[in-house]
């Protein structure tokens, strides 16, 4: 009887440790999930989804400067929409139109959500880009509408180069610099890091999609 006894306990034992696994393992998921969701309710950059290169939602550094209608434009005010942002001159004979004409199929594929989304060009010439040629060149790609073509001086373009990292180095009358396309949330993260040189309209419409489907 006794032995009897001691088997029904422990097999009483066994299924409520059994059963303590189970609600154990079940809370745990909850608090996974949870913290997840949390997460990305937090607007917490997770670029697995985006294509290029993965910037892990560093914040962008603000800039301020004059665009081709003569206007201040700053990144903080795009807070809110996703932002794309590269590095141009005007006097380029090769990639930057490339990447002018890359920018606006990309706006046109977009389509109504093109307004939704900020496009800013900084120009790495500050001695031949003035209001005047940021305005002929922007409309020579049908820009004008969609983009902020960014001019100013050495010293106020010199300290937005170095926060991105970009070079930009005058040869002759050439401009060597980065080939460089930041994409950045609505937050003002940034998310993924494309090249100027080989993007596609395709992959850059693909990810400003998603990113315009985040929260702000």
């Amino acid at each position: 009887m006794k032995t009897e006894m001691r088997t029904i306990k422990a097999g009483m034992n066994w299924r409520l440790a059994s059963r303590l696994s189970v609600i154990t393992f079940a809370i745990l998921v909850i608090i996974v999930v949870t913290v997840i969701q949390q997460h990305n309710s937090a607007g917490i950059p997770n670029g697995s989804s985006l294509q290029g290169t993965d910037l892990a939602g560093a914040p962008a550094p603000n800039f301020r400067l004059t665009d081709q209608s003569g206007n201040q434009i700053s990144l903080q005010q795009f807070k809110g929409k996703p932002v794309v942002l590269t590095f141009l001159y005007t006097h380029c004979p090769d990639v930057c139109p490339l990447t002018a004409e890359h920018l606006h199929s990309t706006m046109l594929e977009l389509g109504k959500d093109a307004h939704n989304v900020g496009v800013l060009a900084i120009s790495t010439d500050p001695k031949r880009d003035d209001v005047a040629a940021a305005l002929n060149f922007s409309q020579q790609h049908q820009m004008t509408d969609y983009w902020h073509y960014l001019i100013g001086t050495q010293q106020q373009l010199s300290p937005v180069w170095s926060n991105y990292s970009i070079y930009a180095q005058a040869q002759q009358q050439n401009i060597n610099h980065s080939m460089a396309i930041f994409v950045i949330d609505k937050q003002g993260h940034e998310r993924v890091f494309l090249s100027s040189n080989d993007f596609t309209p395709a992959q850059l419409t693909a990810d400003l999609q998603i990113l315009l489907k985040e929260q702000a």
